[in-house]
């Protein structure tokens, strides 16, 4: 089997973000991008446990994304893509709505940027290979 080489440029999404440091980089693009979403659900997520010590956690590890990316917007492109990655998970019988809008929209940044997605949850972007190449790491 030969090894691929690394992509260079991707955008890691949250679950990537949250095991960064327990990756192997070899299976990361060699210039990560992360989306202003992803951001955003690591800023939610001091608040979302009551454990001091996993707020802790949570709270440093925002603080080194927001150090570490210049992160992409959710700009007019993106928005536009939004509805290419809705139509794309409604026709295979999935719901575009609720939780799944977060990943989606991730999803739609990594399509507007015309970059592929890295995640450790493929199946939340079960539907979109024909708009975003999904790397599973």
């Amino acid at each position: 089997m030969v090894d691929q080489p690394r992509r260079p440029r991707g955008i890691v999404d949250t679950s990537v973000v949250i095991d960064l440091e327990r990756l192997d980089p070899v299976v990361l693009p060699v210039e990560i991008a992360v989306s202003a979403i992803t951001l955003a659900e690591l800023a939610a997520g001091p608040h979302a446990t009551n454990d001091p010590d996993e707020r802790g956690r949570r709270q440093d590890r925002l603080q080194r994304a927001e150090a570490a990316f210049d992160p992409l917007p959710l700009d007019s492109e993106a928005a536009r893509a939004y509805g290419r990655i809705y139509a794309a998970v409604v026709s295979v019988g999935r719901k575009a709505r609720g939780p799944r809008i977060v990943n989606l929209l991730i999803a739609a940044t990594a399509c507007a940027a015309r970059l592929p997605l890295y995640t450790r949850n493929p199946d939340d972007f079960r539907g979109l290979d024909q708009l975003v190449e999904i790397v599973v790491v």
